[in-house]
């Protein structure tokens, strides 16, 4: 009995060592998933997901109501940055203890899948995510924390570090609310609710979203980018952290 309380005794300690440097390193919010339920090629044999999320400044997203601005570009290139240093510093310090950790940073996902928006990822940071209980896929197929609605970028890490994993979350917490879907500059959003095994194209038409995003973009500040927002800006939990 005794052995077995010291060994949960470290199960938890190490989990918030490691929740902590991953704070301390920058990010906003930090979650542990079980992915042994998985395809093993998927989560390259590893059975624990980290989940990491950064949130944009408030003011940022407040300012892209009507149309995307040359800020919120800058702070979605800043936070992709510093998602990438927090995962790579992240799986650093795992392996210094000994543990099998892969950083899925951009370099890593784009050499796994390609071009980006055109397909569904191998292993999609939203998945992680939702394993690790950060929060659930609303409607417009972003991830939807309580913290900061979808007003966050997000990375993850793969590893086998006994880590206390949080109870995924299996099913969206959107209920009848449409605000996302109704704002919808391309009409690209069905409405639908997402659920384990649902896909994203069951959410949202990705080649209407990905036109119309560029098309305001040029709009908002002349960028050739594929970037908009507005279903980020509307949506009532990411106005309670906006204010």
């Amino acid at each position: 009995m005794i052995s077995g309380s010291l060994e949960v005794v470290k199960f938890m300690d190490l989990s918030t060592t490691i929740k902590g440097e991953l704070t301390g390193f920058g990010a906003d919010i930090v979650g542990f998933g079980n992915l042994d339920e998985l395809p093993e090629d998927v989560r390259l044999g590893l059975p624990v997901g980290i989940s990491v999320a950064v949130a944009y400044p408030g003011q940022v997203i407040r300012g892209i109501v009507d149309l995307p601005t040359k800020e919120y570009s800058g702070w979605y290139d800043k936070l992709n940055e510093r998602l990438d240093s927090i995962v790579t510093r992240g799986a650093d310090l795992l392996r210094e203890m000994g543990f099998n950790a892969v950083a899925q940073s951009r370099k890593f996902v784009d050499s796994r899948e390609g071009v980006q928006f055109e397909a569904s990822t191998v292993l999609p940071q939203k998945t992680v995510a939702t394993r690790a209980g950060l929060g659930w896929i609303g409607k417009c197929a972003l991830l939807v924390t309580e913290e900061f609605g979808s007003a966050i970028r997000l990375s993850s890490i793969l590893t086998d570090a006994p880590l206390h994993p949080a109870s995924p979350i299996n099913e969206s917490m959107c209920g009848e609310c449409r605000i996302c879907a109704d704002a919808c500059p391309g009409s690209a959003v069905s409405g639908g609710l997402w659920a384990v095994g649902i896909y994203r194209d069951e959410l949202f038409d990705h080649k209407k979203c990905r036109k119309t995003a560029r098309e305001r973009a040029k709009l908002g500040f002349g960028g050739d980018y594929t970037i908009c927002g507005k279903c980020i800006a509307v949506c009532p939990h990411t106005r309670r952290y906006t204010g």
